[in-house]
């Protein structure tokens, strides 16, 4: 009896390995190396992502399925996935001191962030339900833990129990629609439901719809669409700032990611059916974000509530569900990365030990005492809030412009409006910072090289992709192809 190895294409998921191996040695350092050796690991977690980041682009442009076409190569996979790295690579440059000034600094921090990270990507090149469910609970379990990681802190504890229990929840919603959806087409392989529902678009089985209906609720949860966000102001507000930072984009990114390649790709023909549904979801998203972060005294709520409107803005390009409808979806996630870690740098950089400054009042008078500190999140709170010429307000004009392009005026309108209801809030920040005077005495900051460095990142990419976005989009364009 010959025994035949099938052939397996390793550089499908050679980021994911790269990433991988780099956790598992980390960890190992973090158990056997001595002190002094452990304050390397996240210089080498950063090696590691910056190889991953170079394999990424070197794979630019080819097309593969691999592991009996489970997982897929291709654009749309590593533009996420390159976002991902991006993510990764600024929450660890922003941790390196703000775990040491907490008492915190532990190397398991890091493997879990890159193991995170892992998940994440693995959700992007999902070509199978399985794959999602795996990269969704890898990732998950290790924010669950990450989100509780100041276990000497009860908020930081009840953010990690209250993520758990309703990621939980979601999941089982995701799960059951996985499992109903195999059970109306025999398959949880991406292309083989598309070719099961093309052949009948028409089709009105109520177990396919059921398991569609599931999929949005699992997708909606990870998103943090209302209403399905309940978890997300109390887990942004109790966990570490950094990781909040880490949660506002990754997991958003990684939801949008395969909630695009699942209904723009394996359940297009069945679009009049669900279209309807994100058009209520984003209109009650955007909505509810904005009206709600108006009432918010303390900034890390009050950019929970504006990651939720984030969120319908992305659902409005869902709606649109046209070339530059889902370009849009890639492009401002990128933008949001940038705008919205930066802004939590900032966060982190003026707090301290024991008084972190997370209330809006506390940034009265900054712009006097930090000139410089006040300038850059002035910069990120105008682009968040969509004013030109930031990364946010080409992002938005996207969005709003693919709605309107495929008829949906009356939901570019409500974008638009809900957009203009944001400045006031991200506004809010801006004046405090110039044109109040200081409530309390600031302490001397030192801002480490780490953190000046991500800053400087973060400032850059909303910058550069705001003035220069037809690059951009073009690339976000060449990776949907693989969708349309």
């Amino acid at each position: 009896m010959n025994l035949v190895i099938p052939e397996i294409n390793w550089s499908a998921i050679g980021p994911e390995l790269t990433l991988s191996i780099t956790a598992m040695v980390l960890l190992l350092l973090s158990v056997v190396a001595s002190p002094t050796a452990r304050r390397a690991i996240p210089y080498l977690s950063l090696l590691g992502i910056a190889f991953a980041l170079l394999l990424c682009i070197s794979l630019w442009g080819k097309s593969a399925y691999a592991f009996n076409r489970m997982v897929v190569l291709d654009n749309y996979a590593l533009f996420f996935k390159i976002i991902f790295l991006i993510t990764t690579a600024l929450t660890v440059l922003m941790s390196i001191r703000y775990l040491k000034e907490q008492g915190y600094e532990h190397g398991e921090y890091y493997v879990l962030i890159l193991f995170a990270a892992v998940g994440m990507m693995f959700m992007a090149s999902a070509a199978d339900l399985i794959i999602v469910f795996l990269g969704l609970e890898t990732f998950s379990l290790a924010i669950y833990v990450l989100a509780g990681f100041f276990r000497a802190q009860p908020k930081s504890i009840e953010s990690s129990l209250k993520y758990f229990l309703l990621g939980a929840f979601s999941t089982g919603f995701l799960l059951y629609g996985i499992a109903l959806i195999y059970g109306a087409t025999g398959t949880t392989n991406l292309k083989g439901i598309y070719e099961f529902v093309s052949k009948a678009p028409a089709l009105t089985d109520p177990l396919l719809l059921i398991g569609m209906g599931l999929l949005i609720v699992g997708f909606g949860f990870k998103v943090a669409s209302v209403p399905f966000h309940m978890w997300t102001p109390d887990v942004y507000e109790g966990a570490p700032t950094s990781i909040t930072a880490f949660m506002s984009v990754g997991p958003k990114a990684a939801g949008f990611a395969a909630f695009l390649r699942v209904f723009l790709y394996a359940l297009s023909p069945l679009q009049t059916d669900w279209i309807w549904i994100l058009w209520v979801l984003a209109v009650l998203t955007m909505t509810l974000g904005n009206v709600v972060a108006i009432a918010q005294k303390n900034i890390k709520r009050m950019l929970a509530y504006s990651s939720i409107a984030h969120a319908g803005y992305i659902l409005v390009a869902m709606v649109a569900a046209d070339e530059l409808g889902t370009a849009s979806v890639l492009y401002y996630m990128l933008a949001y990365a940038f705008m919205n870690l930066g802004a939590f740098g900032v966060i982190i950089l003026f707090g301290r030990k024991g008084e972190e400054n997370v209330n809006i009042s506390d940034y009265s008078g900054m712009a006097a005492k930090y000139p410089l500190l006040a300038a850059v999140m002035a910069i990120f709170m105008f682009s968040l809030a969509g004013i030109p010429p930031t990364a946010g307000f080409v992002g938005k004009f996207y969005i709003f412009s693919a709605a309107v392009k495929a008829g949906y005026i009356g939901l570019a309108i409500i974008g638009v409006l809900n957009s203009a209801l944001s400045v006031y809030f991200y506004l809010r920040i801006t004046v405090m910072m110039y044109m109040r005077s200081p409530e309390k005495e600031f302490a001397k900051l030192e801002p480490s090289p780490a953190m000046v460095i991500a800053l400087i990142i973060a400032v850059f990419g909303t910058l550069q992709i705001g003035i220069t976005p037809s690059h951009y989009l073009n690339l976000a364009k060449q990776s949907i192809l693989a969708l349309m």
